[in-house]
């Protein structure tokens, strides 16, 4: 037994080589219960208070990799033993890794779980897109800078290596112009939220629902059943209207009767468009006019509000006021006015008049 004690390794006895073993398992073993039971107290409270900074603190403490933590204990065990000047320096500069990829995995978590918290409690459903590019943008940094930190910490001259970064960080952007101009594009899209997936909006000649908002493209299932790509930077050149963010449709709409109908029967008419359509469920009564004298005709006109976007309720609704407008009319005598023309021969005149509907 003293036999084995008294053996060297790399020049440290067994005896330091044991006890630099029971502290790297002992000290492991503390680390991966105080993290475990932190994140099980977190994950606790997130529960009774979900959507709190406990929950993405339980999220960024269940990143903590416990083949790290075993391969930091260790490491820093092994300080204790006695080691060249050069295999001292190694231990040094992985343990730096060490500690930097733990780190780099917190970082990570912290701003997935940051960013999921932000999409699922704004008011409105978040674009996928704006989030997907900042988690990319973040991740990238972080994971960029460990690596530089890392480098530099071995020895290596960053500094030429950032500087040739940057010129071929240039020369990809000058080849992806396009990439790059879309790429952006749909990050105002997220930013500014002109529209968001699930609603429907027209640019153009083209209108349909927003299935997806990509990086490059915009995914549009037209009402005639196809989908629409197109590429994101064309979109927000072109004026967009967002029929699903419409509280309320205004409607104006006109008609004509004979132009021999009395002063009374045509104050009626204006009488009755007024009942009919104030009568109706969901809209909103604004006027209603004879507004001028045609060649052959009296011109009324009505204005109303359509309380519900709907665009099938819109044509329910004007389809109601057209048929018993047909009915008032009818009870009142009074007549729709529609131009006709006559044409006769040589010694006939060209005329145009009004005929009864």
């Amino acid at each position: 037994m003293d036999g084995w004690l008294d053996a060297q390794w790399l020049g440290n006895p067994a005896q330091a080589w044991a006890f630099a073993a029971a502290g790297a398992l002992l000290g492991f073993l503390l680390a991966y219960l105080l993290v475990a039971v932190a994140a099980g107290r977190c994950r606790a409270l997130a529960q009774a208070r979900p959507g709190g900074v406990l929950e993405v603190a339980a999220a960024v403490l269940g990143a903590t990799r416990a083949w790290l933590l075993l391969a930091l204990a260790v490491v820093i065990a092994g300080h204790f033993l006695d080691w060249p000047d050069a295999a001292g320096k190694r231990l040094d500069q992985l343990m730096y890794l060490l500690i930097g990829l733990q780190l780099a995995f917190w970082m990570d978590r912290l701003i997935t779980a940051t960013l999921g918290r932000l999409a699922r409690h704004q008011d409105a459903p978040g674009n996928p897109v704006i989030f997907g590019v900042l988690k990319w943008t973040a991740q990238l940094v972080v994971w960029a800078t460990l690596l530089l930190a890392v480098l530099g910490n071995a020895g290596v001259n960053v500094n030429a290596f950032i500087a040739s970064l940057g010129v071929g960080g240039v020369a990809v952007a000058l080849a992806a112009q396009n990439v790059l101009g879309d790429l952006f594009a749909s990050i105002s899209i997220g930013m500014d939220k002109p529209f968001e997936v699930g609603e429907f909006i027209a640019f153009g000649a083209d209108l349909g629902t927003v299935r997806r908002v990509g990086i490059k493209s915009t995914r549009i299932q037209s009402l005639s059943g196809e989908e629409i790509a197109i590429a994101n930077a064309l979109l927000l050149q072109e004026k967009v209207h967002n029929y699903s963010r419409m509280r309320e449709r205004r409607v104006v709409f006109g008609f004509r009767v004979a132009i021999d109908t009395p002063r009374a029967k045509a104050e009626r008419t204006v009488q009755e468009l007024r009942r009919i359509v104030s009568s109706l469920d969901k809209v909103r009564f604004d006027r209603a006019h004879m507004t001028a004298f045609g060649e052959g005709w009296l011109e009324f006109e009505c204005v109303y509000y359509m309380l519900d976007p709907d665009y099938a309720a819109y044509r329910d609704a004007q389809q109601q006021i057209n048929f018993q407008l047909m009915d008032a009319l009818e009870r009142l005598q009074v007549q729709l006015a529609v131009p006709v023309r006559a044409l006769q021969g040589s010694r006939w005149t060209h005329r145009e008049a009004p005929a009864a509907a």
